[in-house]
């Protein structure tokens, strides 16, 4: 009697001490991306995906022996298909947030970049800074947190004008409707590549941008697995690469590359 109790007593410790589930324990992973941002993460002229984004992914998932199954995500969809388990990463080029941190979990950084802003031509002279959007118009892109930082932690009275995606954003500001886009500096330099796009970059430094991989809230073991390859990533030359891959010839800053600074795994 004494011997079953004991063995009643270590399943249920065990039981009680099992971890979370986690995506290390699967052999593929679904890897949610957006399809809308050049250079960043979108569709070549074959349908396959190619991007900043899509490189780091496979490099990563590779080098924690996973295979991947991409899924399309629309802007402002990054946070629910963690939420409703539709998907086990994200790489949408997210920056850490109180409000998203409340949902879900995010590992690295694996890129530390700030905003910056975009204007036509005519109004390079009056937009040089954050400040310059004072009254003036700037495009919110659902789902993201760009404009509420300008407005709120740079104390800037800019005016929202909402949009679904970039592509609207570029039509808006082409059309008149609003004065200028800010967002991380490395969509902004995709942005510019579009076709037919005649926009000044300012070269405005604020707020810095950590951009990290959302995972399900509590999968600790994932998330540090994913940070441990993100640092050999730096490490071994291939975050340099890929960052001159696609940026090399879009004029930020490259000249220092290193590991960032990570979130911690909670």
């Amino acid at each position: 009697m004494r011997r079953l109790l004991i063995c009643l007593l270590l399943v249920l410790t065990a039981c009680g001490t099992a971890r979370p589930e986690s995506f290390v324990d699967k052999d593929e992973l679904i890897v949610a991306i957006r399809t809308d941002v050049p250079l960043i993460s979108f569709k070549g002229p074959n349908g396959a995906y190619q991007g900043f984004n899509i490189d780091v992914a496979q490099d990563l998932v590779t080098r924690l022996g996973k295979r991947i199954r991409w899924l399309e995500i629309k802007a402002g969809d990054q946070l629910t298909v963690l939420t409703e388990r539709r998907a086990d990463l994200v790489f949408a080029h997210m920056s850490v947030t109180p409000e998203r941190k409340k949902v879900i979990d995010f590992a690295g950084p694996y890129h530390v970049d700030f905003q910056d802003i975009a204007v036509r031509p005519a109004d390079k002279a009056a937009i040089r800074d954050v400040r310059d959007l004072e009254g003036r118009k700037i495009c919110w892109v659902r789902g993201t947190n760009i404009a509420q930082r300008i407005v709120d932690e740079r104390r800037v009275k800019a005016i929202p004008v909402e949009a679904p995606d970039y592509d609207v954003c570029l039509d808006m500001i082409k059309d008149g409707m609003i004065d200028a886009i800010s967002t991380n500096s490395q969509i902004l330099a995709g942005l510019l590549t579009k076709p037919g796009v005649d926009l000044h970059l300012v070269g405005a430094t604020f707020n810095e941008q950590r951009t990290s991989i959302g995972v399900r809230k509590g999968d600790v073991d994932g998330c540090e697995e994913l940070n441990r390859a993100i640092t050999r990533m730096y490490q071994d030359g291939t975050a340099h690469m890929l960052l001159d891959k696609w940026f090399g010839k879009s004029g930020i800053d490259l000249s220092v590359v290193s590991v960032p600074q990570f979130e911690g795994c909670s």
